[in-house]
């Protein structure tokens, strides 16, 4: 092959990645107002923390679904597929919900957000299977991969910060069912440019894996993916319901608060993932993710013990407590996210993300 074909490959498959990378990143800024406008509209009627809990029971329990067929069909079809479903289903997702009404028992409005929300973990998830599994095409060895990696999931986390600031000041600027309709018609738009732009091969392997491949999976796969099972759901425990409510109920915090504060974790969180690669050199491997594991738990267990036992104010605990947390959390999930696409090859990448995903699904479910 000449270095003309080369180069032009290259072009395309950047200009390939950088569609799908803005359609991503368009998506994660809905989905994180998504989460802060169903959690605090309902909150704010009256519902229970364990109702609330529900109302994003569908959410996860499809992204472990999701992640693991929409690997595979990305293998067989092309990543573009699953991004133009991803994207029609968020829009479908948030038009329906705008059409929930106050007036509903809590019964029906728990079912019908639930069927909502599944709708938007499938479109989640798709999409951002489609988008991790384009960065393998990209990059050019072990350090390049590092950082493309660092910076899609560094953004991606800044994005969704910025998404739960959005979703709460929404909610309070123009109400619930006006914001759901303002994001769906982003959504659209972002669908039109994936449509007309992005070519129709992206990620598709060259031969069809069957079936039965989607568990045929390396030790350094599976082992990967246990990990992540644990480390999401040692986060999404207390992050997604819990603090939220704790912040309103005990602290008296507003809306704005509540989203702004979520929004600057998040972000910051985004930021350390982004600078990863600095902290941790490009060839970082599997003795990388021991250690920062181990650091995780230390740091988890000092925070716990310190938090109960000092009596200090409980929003200084927080503050301060989360932002520790969150820096070694950050550099923990960037670190999986590059092994994963590092220890994959270029046919089985969509295939391997999904299952991996799908393993972070399931522990955010838990």
């Amino acid at each position: 092959m000449s270095s003309t074909t080369v180069a032009g490959n290259s072009r395309a498959h950047r200009r390939d990645y950088a569609i799908v990378t803005s359609a991503y990143w368009t998506f994660t800024v809905t989905d994180g107002a998504l989460r802060m406008l169903v959690l605090l509209h309902f909150h704010d009627l009256g519902y229970s923390p364990v109702s609330l809990a529900f109302l994003f029971l569908l959410y996860e329990f499809f992204g472990v679904v999701t992640n693991l067929v929409g690997g595979w069909i990305g293998t067989r079809r092309g990543l573009n597929q699953t991004l133009i479903a991803g994207l029609t289903l968020q829009a479908v997702a948030l038009t329906g919900l705008s059409f929930q009404r106050v007036e509903w028992s809590e019964i029906a409005s728990v079912m019908f957000v639930m069927a909502a929300q599944a709708l938007s973990g499938i479109a989640k998830d798709l999409t951002k299977m489609s988008s991790k599994s384009a960065v393998k095409l990209v990059a050019d060895g072990d350090g390049a991969l590092f950082r493309w990696v660092a910076v899609l999931t560094g953004s991606k986390n800044a994005l969704k910060g910025l998404g739960f600031f959005v979703g709460g000041a929404l909610l309070g600027a123009i109400g619930f069912a006006p914001a759901l309709r303002l994001m769906a018609g982003a959504i659209a738009l972002a669908l039109i440019a994936v449509l007309v732009l992005l070519r129709t091969d992206l990620g598709r392997a060259t031969s069809k894996p069957p079936l039965a491949s989607l568990f045929a999976k390396s030790p350094e796969i599976n082992r990967l993916s246990a990990a992540r099972f644990f480390l999401f759901g040692s986060r999404d425990i207390w992050f997604v319901v819990a603090l939220p409510v704790f912040l309103a109920d005990q602290l008296d915090w507003s809306f704005s608060q509540i989203g702004g504060f979520l929004a600057l974790w998040v972000i910051g969180y985004g930021g350390v993932q982004a600078f990863a690669p600095q902290l941790l050199g490009e060839s970082a491997g599997g003795a990388s993710g021991r250690r920062w594991a181990v650091a995780l738990v230390v740091v988890t267990a000092a925070l716990a013990t310190i938090a109960t036992a000092s009596g200090a104010d409980a929003a200084w605990v927080i503050v301060v407590g989360l932002g520790v947390f969150g820096l070694v959390f950050a550099v923990n999930s960037s670190l999986h996210s590059y092994l994963i696409l590092a220890f994959s090859e270029d046919d089985d990448v969509a295939m391997n993300v999904g299952f991996y995903y799908s393993a972070n699904a399931a522990g955010r479910l838990v």
